[in-house]
């Protein structure tokens, strides 16, 4: 079958059908289940792993786990721009995928050495492994569907409920793990963290192994490419990217991988406007409004990836986590509030936009990013209120401004990532539907190196203060409400671009 079928542009195969949507859906659903279980090990517990093992606890250490943390989130997430055109042009998705999860295993387990250059290299490996993974198994649930397929969108929120079950289990048992499961310093814990998540991606790998026959063939290799020579040559690619992306990590700073990404982000956006002046002007539209959404979930990815770094530096020093009895709330099981959230309203979510859509009332693309925006500002609004009215003699405010914060950003990612995915596969030219994913995922690693420059700008030299998260926070709420507000002004032109698209 070839890569444009593949894409969800052409016939797919008639699969046996689970709870409405095709079999093959909840295969997928489970590997991305435990691969996101491995990603959000290690994104809770990276930054505050760095402040205790290589600073020993001084929050003078923040700024540059900050730095860490956000050029590690943009290179996981640039790097399936390449990860997208090896199974474009390459080996196939399911190639990719299977070689991905390997070489992400093998990075976890590196990260558990107590060495700063371990780190890195684990780092690196991780980063090149996800981003053979991560664009390609989203780009295979579009291919599930016919391109006007009305259950595309549900599908994909399904499938996102797969990537937050992880999303939500991982804080939960890997955080208890770092506080209870021994007596040993907290740094040491933390290791315990990197062995759970690389044995969940190693599970990722198994069960894409075993359930990939169900596919049908979606997703191999186009005719032409099922030489098994290409993997040989990709892996020796992945050899050479993985010295250059700890240089990356270790050399260059947040500040230059960001004028990196930025160079790297109009180079995808040059390839995509020229594959679509090869079709039509239609064709052209859809991509110049798919590459305005790119920038405005920017805006959205970095201030949502706080969670990594100012959020879990918040948590640790300025939220009053005692409980009843004396019990202390973990500081990992704040990033499972978004997930458990994610979990509870995305089923509900999905009937309401069903519902919408059968009286033509379902909001556009456009409009539900513009609600992604204003609702991620709100949870930022609730953290100024808590700052600025709520500190106790301690220094510390009160556990829910937290918790509510989480559950408005998850209000608006549900408004806007699983939409983003299908915006995706329905807007992209048919033969670059794995670059195209990579370039949504490209805005997302812009977002996230911007991440770790504000949150190393809220920290400071000194450590995060309440005066500096007041400012900080601030500065997000009016940056979000009013690109969000933006937005929804301008869905229309957005709209007619799309040509019918929604």
């Amino acid at each position: 079958m070839s890569q444009t079928l593949d894409a969800g542009a052409g016939d797919v195969p008639d699969y046996p059908q689970l709870l409405g949507h095709p079999r093959p859906l909840w295969m997928l659903f489970m590997t991305e289940f435990w691969e996101r279980f491995a990603f959000y090990s290690v994104s809770w517990a990276l930054a505050l792993y760095i402040v205790a093992q290589f600073y020993h606890g001084d929050a003078a250490g923040q700024g540059w786990a900050s730095s860490i943390f956000g050029a590690y989130t943009a290179l996981i997430y640039a790097t399936g721009i390449f990860g997208g055109w090896v199974a474009d042009k390459l080996i196939g998705y399911q190639r990719s995928i299977l070689l991905g999860a390997a070489v992400m295993a093998a990075g976890l387990f590196t990260i558990m050495l107590p060495d700063r250059q371990m780190l890195l290299l684990g780092l690196a490996l991780v980063i090149v492994g996800d981003g053979l993974f991560k664009p390609n198994i989203s780009s295979m649930v579009g291919q599930l569907y016919g391109r006007d397929d009305p259950r595309r969108d549900r599908g994909f929120t399904l499938f996102y409920m797969g990537i937050n079950a992880g999303a939500f289990v991982a804080p939960l048992l890997t955080g208890w793990m770092a506080s209870y499961f021994t007596s040993t310093p907290l740094e040491q814990n933390y290791k315990l963290v990197f062995a759970a998540a690389g044995v969940g991606m190693l599970l990722s790998l198994l069960w894409f192994w075993f359930g990939r026959r169900s596919l049908r063939g979606v997703g191999r290799p186009a005719a032409g490419s099922e030489n098994r020579l290409r993997v040989v040559w990709v892996l020796i690619g992945v050899v050479m990217a993985v010295p250059l992306v700890y240089l990356l990590l270790s050399r260059i700073g947040a500040a230059g991988l960001q004028w990196l990404l930025g160079l790297l982000f109009v180079g995808v956006a040059t390839m995509l406007v020229v594959e679509a002046l090869r079709h039509d002007r239609i064709q052209l539209d859809r991509v110049i409004a798919m590459l305005i959404i790119f920038a405005f979930n920017v805006l959205f990815w970095m201030f949502y990836f706080q969670l990594g770094t100012s959020f879990n530096f918040l948590a640790e020093n300025l939220v009053d986590r005692q409980m009843f009895g004396g019990w202390v709330f973990p500081v990992g099981w704040f990033q499972s509030v978004s997930p458990l959230a994610i979990l509870l309203l995305a089923p509900p979510l999905t009937v309401i936009w069903g519902a919408l859509a059968r009286r033509g009332l379902e909001p556009s693309i456009p409009r539900k990013f513009g609600l992604g925006l204003v609702f991620n500002g709100l949870g930022f609004l609730g953290l100024m209120y808590g700052l600025s009215r709520l500190l106790d003699v301690h220094g510390l405010i009160p556990f829910w401004p937290l918790a509510l914060c989480y559950v408005l950003q998850t209000a608006g990612e549900l408004c806007l990532s699983p939409i983003g995915l299908s915006m995706v596969t329905k807007l992209a030219p048919p033969r670059l539907v794995g670059l195209s994913m990579g370039g949504w995922f490209l805005s997302l690693a812009v977002g996230g190196n911007l991440s770790g420059l504000l949150a190393g700008r809220i920290s400071g030299e000194s450590g995060m203060t309440a005066a500096s998260a007041l400012s900080g926070f601030t500065f997000s709420f009016w940056l979000l409400a009013g690109a969000g507000v933006l937005l929804l002004l301008i869905a229309p032109l957005i709209n007619r671009l799309m040509h019918g698209v929604r």
